[in-house]
């Protein structure tokens, strides 16, 4: 029985972690984070389950004159567009473009940040758990599914702490498995499911980031030990 609120994103994170250890994820799998809010929840679940954790970039695409207003999202080349949305705001073409491109230079300036000079984890035949700490719409888990969906993982695993079912279920077609610890109704927003949902900074995303970079390297540092010996 999941206690709501959660106290804070490490404590979800460290939740969703027991349920997945029931999924039996492969010892080789990798848990990548929608930043800067799924990176915490991210890292608790790499921490427990011993697993590498990196970022995978996904931005909304806001309505011009609403951005909190979700008309898409975007990950890597991935775009998804709410048509029928455009279509009834009288949103042109020419304003989606401009969206994008805004979108698509602030997720480049992310990656650039975040990974700090380290490449991205190799994807292609592992299994990936796809990250974040609430959703609401879906629009950028869907964004980000389908971009990780084209790198040719073995499995993609979407792993929440709390969702609206109506996302959820739309999410259960673009991957091979979703774990959402609760969907209660209404549901409204995700902040209001935490005691602690302040706004994650860059900052915390890299020390997170370093730290779970660092932890696996030691990991296996002793591993190679114990083979050597």
């Amino acid at each position: 029985m999941v206690q709501l609120p959660f106290a804070d994103r490490f404590e979800a994170g460290r939740m969703l972690a027991r349920q997945l250890f029931f999924h039996k994820v492969p010892h080789d799998a990798v848990v990548l984070a929608l930043p800067r809010g799924g990176v915490p929840v991210g890292f608790a679940i790499a921490e427990e389950l011993d697993l590498p954790l990196d970022v995978v970039v996904a931005r909304k695409l806001g309505v011009p004159w609403q951005p909190e207003v979700a008309m898409g999202a975007i990950a890597g080349p991935v775009r998804v567009l709410n048509e029928q949305l455009i279509q009834e705001l009288g949103i042109d073409e020419e304003a989606v473009d401009a969206i994008v491109s805004q979108e698509r230079a602030e997720a480049k300036r992310r990656e650039e940040l975040y990974r700090s000079g380290r490449p991205p984890l190799e994807l292609r035949g592992r299994s990936v758990i796809l990250v974040d700490d609430g959703i609401a719409m879906g629009s950028t888990m869907t964004a980000a599914a389908r971009y990780v969906q084209s790198l040719k993982p073995a499995a993609v695993i979407i792993a929440i702490p709390i969702g609206s079912r109506q996302a959820c279920m739309r999410l259960t077609s673009e991957v091979d498995d979703l774990v959402c610890l609760t969907a209660p109704e209404p549901f409204y927003a995700v902040g209001q499911w935490y005691r602690d949902f302040h706004p994650v900074s860059d900052t915390e995303v890299l020390t997170l980031l370093a730290e779970s970079h660092h932890m696996v390297k030691a990991v296996k540092d002793a591993h190679d030990i114990v083979c050597i010996r």
